[in-house]
């Protein structure tokens, strides 16, 4: 067997083996896909505070614009979710579950008016979760450009 061969399969084992900074649960997933059906391609991006309060906000994609220091943490539905970077810094030891309730969806967030918002969960990555992630930093959108 090549060394290329055995590095691509390598590669492909630690990324299996590295958890999802986000995930989000069947619930979460179909308003996703209800809200594209009507908005288009999406954008997720964890809300810091403010009005809000650390509400995930689901926007058209093409009219968010994603600051040079938000993170990327992944992708749920098809659609990106960024967090901004001082919220990463509190929250990288935690992998976020979005989920969705009955309720008001925040203010300027798609999923305001739907009957359901979504919502942030939360559980601690164990040790040898965060020693995988820290050995591969997620993207910055600065450093992306």
């Amino acid at each position: 067997m090549r060394a290329s061969g055995m590095t691509g399969e390598g590669d492909r084992a630690l990324k299996a083996e590295r958890p999802a900074r986000v995930l989000a649960t069947p619930a979460a997933l179909e308003l996703i896909e209800r809200l594209r059906r009507e908005h288009g391609d999406l954008l997720f991006h964890q809300s810091g505070g403010c009005c809000d309060g650390s509400a995930p906000m689901c926007y058209p994609q093409r009219e968010f614009l994603v600051g040079d220091s938000d993170v990327l943490l992944g992708e749920i539905g098809g659609a990106p979710f960024y967090i901004g970077a001082a919220q990463f810094d509190y929250w990288k030891h935690t992998q976020l579950i979005i989920d969705v309730v009955p309720g008001q969806g925040g203010m300027f967030s798609l999923d305001n008016g739907a009957g359901l918002r979504f919502l942030t969960r939360s559980r601690l990555f164990s040790g040898a979760e965060m020693a995988c992630l820290t050995s591969a930093a997620p993207a910055t959108a600065g450093s992306r450009n």
